[in-house]
């Protein structure tokens, strides 16, 4: 029995590490994608030579990246039904219509301005990276309180952001 035990405490324990693991990928990931809307936006001091063409390509691959990471690593988990915890999976399942709202919103984004070299069309990139962002508020809010539930329970915080 304590073998079983031992076993049973080993497997929560490799399940929360690799949980935590994902969350630190997401993270380090948003914080890269919410660097780069503030280059591609003009917003100083992020404002750049680069080629606008060459940032949305840059912003528009770290866009992908991060929406995937939370879909098929965070929520997938969820979905799939290996996540035991009942208030872990009742949030998420109260927050999921909105992700997949906000899903949509990046991947018409990125379908829309992936590919802009030779391109001059650019003039309604501004209220669509509005649009854009406001998205990503609100998912960056779903998230970090489904994040808070599943590691909060392991008495750590969610981590601190940074200002860059």
């Amino acid at each position: 029995m304590a073998k079983t035990m031992s076993s049973s405490t080993k497997q929560g324990e490799d399940r929360r590490q690799r949980t935590r693991q994902l969350i630190d990928k997401m993270l380090a990931q948003r914080e890269q994608l919410m660097a780069l809307l503030c280059e591609v936006s003009g917003v100083e001091p992020f404002a750049t030579q680069k080629p606008l063409s060459e940032l949305l390509e840059e912003f528009c691959q770290v866009l992908v990246d991060y929406i995937a990471s939370g879909h098929f690593g965070l929520y997938e988990r969820i979905a799939v039904g290996t996540e035991r915890r009942k208030a872990v999976v009742r949030l998420a399942q109260q927050s999921y219509a909105k992700i997949v709202d906000t899903t949509q919103v990046a991947l018409d984004f990125n379908e829309k301005y992936d590919n802009m070299k030779g391109r001059d069309d650019l003039e309604i990139l501004q209220p669509d990276l509005w649009r854009l962002g406001e998205e990503l508020a609100t998912r960056v809010e779903l998230e970090d309180k489904l994040i808070e539930c599943l590691i909060g329970s392991e008495g750590k915080a969610v981590p601190e952001k940074q200002p860059h």
